[in-house]
C-alpha cells in the first residue's frame, strides 16, 4: 500500500508536522530524506531495508561514497544531499556554541566535538579557541596521526592561539578505536601544552577525548587538569 493511502497520523511527513521530528523512528526520518521508494516498496520499506543493511542509522550517515552507493536506491545525488545535511547540522551546532559560554555548556561542547571528530578514521588533534568570555572564536584541526610528543607541537598550538587572540582553549582529539580513555601520552602532551600556553596567559579549560559514543571523556571533570 503506498504511503499516500496510509492514515494521516501514520504518514512520516504528517506525523512530523503534528508531533515533531523526535516522535519519528529512524526508518521514518530516513524515509522523509529518501522521498521515494522503489517499485513495490514504499520509502519506509526501503528505509528499513537500508537500516538493516548498514546496521544502524549512524553507520549509514557516516559511510563513505563507495559503501553508500552499493545499496539500491542510493547514489551520488543522495550522497551529496546527505553530506550537505550533515554539514548544516555541524554548522548549526557551531553557531549555537558560539552564542553560548563553552565552559557552562559542556554537553553542547561534547555534541559539537563528536559531530566534528567521531567519524575520522585516524587520530586528529583539534582546538576550540575561545575569547575572554569563553565563547567560541574558531575550531581548528591542527595535527593528524598518533597523539604523542612527536606529533603535537606546543609551539604551533601557541602560535595558532595567539593568531586568533584567544584567551582560553579547549583541546580535543579522537580515538578511532572508540575507547574514550586517556593514554599516558595524552596526559603528558596535555601538561606540556598547558605549560606552554601558561607562558602567554592563555588558559586550558579542558581536553576532550572523542570515542565511539556521544559522551566524550573530559580531563577537567576527571581531575587531570
Amino acid at each position: 500500500m503506498p504511503i499516500t493511502d496510509w492514515p494521516d497520523d501514520e504518514r512520516p511527513r504528517e506525523k512530523l508536522m503534528a508531533r515533531g521530528a523526535a516522535a519519528l523512528s529512524d526508518a521514518e526520518l530516513l524515509a522523509i530524506y529518501l522521498r521515494t521508494g522503489l517499485p513495490g516498496k514504499t520509502a519506509v520499506d526501503l528505509a528499513r531495508e537500508l537500516l538493516q543493511d548498514f546496521g544502524s542509522l549512524r553507520a549509514l550517515l557516516e559511510s563513505d561514497f563507495d559503501r553508500f552507493r552499493q545499496s539500491r536506491g542510493l547514489g551520488m545525488a543522495k550522497y551529496v544531499q546527505l553530506q550537505a545535511v550533515m554539514e548544516m547540522a555541524r554548522r548549526h551546532l557551531k553557531e549555537t556554541l558560539q552564542r553560548s559560554n563553552a565552559l557552562t555548556s559542556p554537553e553542547l561542547t561534547r555534541q559539537y566535538l563528536a559531530a566534528q571528530m567521531r567519524a575520522h578514521p585516524h587520530e586528529v588533534f583539534a582546538c576550540l579557541l575561545l575569547d575572554n568570555q569563553h565563547r567560541v572564536i574558531e575550531f581548528r584541526e591542527l595535527f593528524r596521526g598518533t597523539i604523542d610528543g612527536a606529533s603535537v607541537y606546543p609551539r604551533e598550538v601557541v602560535k595558532t592561539a595567539l593568531a586568533y587572540n584567544a584567551a582560553a582553549v579547549i583541546f580535543a582529539h579522537n580515538h578511532p578505536s572508540g575507547i574514550a580513555e586517556p593514554s599516558e601520552a595524552d596526559r603528558l602532551i596535555t601538561q606540556r601544552l598547558k605549560q606552554a600556553l601558561n607562558l602567554v596567559d592563555i588558559r586550558v579549560l579542558d581536553h576532550f577525548i572523542v570515542g565511539d559514543g556521544d559522551h566524550a571523556y573530559s580531563f577537567a571533570e576527571n581531575g587531570l587538569l
